[in-house]
């Protein structure tokens, strides 16, 4: 085991009877890195990137794994297909495919939280906490939760985890660091993480097998009813989980071979999302893989950072060009909290003040391909009808035939989205009923229908605000006698 101060740890683990450079030899996650750094600091220091402001007073969201007895407090928790809800454990089931010689790899990777305190003499020459202090340079320095990356590889036979599960440790060591700044000093200080992953392999055919991987926290809280705040000292933070190996090809769980489809089905990941990795050209169908990210964060297979993207802002639900913007407008003051809080803020700022000409121009937009118009256009599902500007097109009386059905404003319809390279919350909606609000013809020519789904108790607000999904007319499926449309 090996720690690396101030910037956290890495370990490995090799099957027994095996050494660790024939095990881990390469990295095969590389090609997955750039997406598994962004899920690991995924919200963890929000613009405008100042300790004082309010969002980032109540952090850490995603992937989060506290002590047992803290979570359990009120009773146990309701599984869920992400990391947004606190839990004590994570657990992934996929298909793969492999070979009776493969060796599976797995990497368990998480942040570690680690206590910024400044602390000032007193008179008696004892430090003492504070919040503020400037040193004698004139930098200045601010109390703040940090964290830092840890990350456990580990590899076992799959003819070994056939026999049986294998747990390892994957614990985070506590650690104690000062730096003297003249005026007083900072200590760093982490709490010791326990925590181990347990993996177990089931055979279900000629060359097909169900795998488990569950980490687990494996602390317990001095005080079950202690604030958050004290329970996440002890807590995997964006916990995520990566799997690769020789002589193995993942399955898709979103989008499955067809002859794979129920088998896929009978997986349940809790607390975290399985999807592959790498370039989608990577295997010859695009539904099956060498790499599987099983993040707390739910993702497409074969998630990608646009390229244009120069660094990390910690913030993926934003653009990139306007998040640059902005932090470009922030004042002098505003710039010097933010690179007292926390050294990943001072970073960010270096690189957006510093960021050349054509470095942000590439920011403003980028064509992938002019070839699949029609097809880029029905993923993203745009509809650009406004009243008025075509006096050709309502779509509120227009109409698209489906199975020799019209289909129109007050049409039932059961939804069927075809899930390959679809909105990956579409598989929640496989099989709903639902009623057609909309008929939208895009730019490109193809049509669109909007549409509410039943038993969602937002339905109505989201028709006042005109807020739909939409669906292409094969994704469709009429309900009832086959009757024109109400007027």
């Amino acid at each position: 085991m090996a720690d690396t101060g101030g910037e956290g740890g890495t370990a490995c683990v090799a099957a027994p009877g095996q050494d660790i450079p024939e095990a881990l030899s390469g990295d095969p996650f590389t090609r997955v890195g750039a997406v598994a750094d962004a899920v690991l600091y995924e919200g963890y220091l929000l613009y405008p990137y100042r300790r004082s402001s309010a969002k980032n007073r109540v952090r850490w969201q995603f992937g989060v794994l506290l002590p047992r007895t803290w979570v359990e407090a009120d009773g146990p928790v309701a599984e869920g297909i992400s990391g947004s809800a606190d839990s004590w454990y994570q657990r992934t089931e996929c298909l793969v495919r492999a070979a009776p010689d493969a060796v599976l790899r797995v990497r368990v990777r998480y942040l570690q939280l680690q206590r910024k305190q400044v602390e000032a003499p007193g008179e008696d020459g004892r430090y003492r906490p504070v919040e503020s202090l400037r040193g004698d340079d004139g930098t200045a320095h601010l109390s703040f939760e940090e964290a830092v990356p840890y990350e456990r590889d580990l590899a076992w036979p799959l003819a070994e985890l056939l026999r049986g599960p294998r747990t390892a440790e994957v614990s985070a060591p506590a650690a104690v660091y000062t730096e003297e700044l003249g005026a007083g000093r900072v200590v760093r200080r982490r709490e010791h993480v326990r925590a181990h992953t347990t993996v177990a392999a089931e055979r279900l055919a000629d060359g097909l097998y169900r795998l488990c991987v569950r980490t687990e926290n494996a602390g317990e809280a001095p005080d079950a009813r202690a604030p958050r705040a004290e329970a996440l000292r002890q807590a995997l933070l964006a916990a995520h989980t990566l799997l690769a190996g020789e002589g193995l090809e993942f399955v898709s769980q979103t989008d499955p071979p067809a002859a794979l489809r129920d088998r896929a089905r009978g997986c349940r990941s809790a607390f975290t999302f399985p999807v592959l990795g790498g370039p989608a050209g990577e295997s010859a169908d695009g539904a099956t893989g060498p790499v599987l990210l099983s993040a707390p964060i739910i993702l497409p297979d074969h998630p990608q950072v646009a390229p244009e993207s120069p660094g990390d802002l910690h913030d993926a639900a934003e653009i990139d060009e306007i998040l640059t913007l902005r932090t470009m407008l922030l004042t002098d003051e505003e710039k010097a909290e933010a690179r007292a809080t926390d050294p990943r803020a001072a970073r960010i700022l270096d690189r957006v003040d510093t960021m050349p000409p054509e470095v942000f121009a590439n920011l403003h937009g980028a064509i992938r391909s002019l070839a699949p118009a029609a097809e880029e256009a029905c993923e993203a599902r745009p509809a650009w009808w406004q009243e008025g500007g075509d006096a050709g097109l309502s779509p509120t009386t227009d109409t698209v035939t489906v199975d020799g059905v019209p289909l129109g404003t007050g049409s039932r319809v059961r939804l069927n989205p075809r899930l390959r390279g679809a909105d990956a919350q579409d598989m929640f909606l496989v099989g709903r009923s639902a009623e057609v609000a909309a008929v939208f013809h895009d730019v490109d020519g193809s049509v669109h229908l909007a549409v509410t789904v039943d038993d969602d108790p937002a339905a109505e607000l989201h028709g006042w605000y005109g807020r739909f999904h939409y669906f292409r007319p094969d994704e469709l499926e009429p309900l009832g006698d086959g009757t024109e449309p109400p007027p």
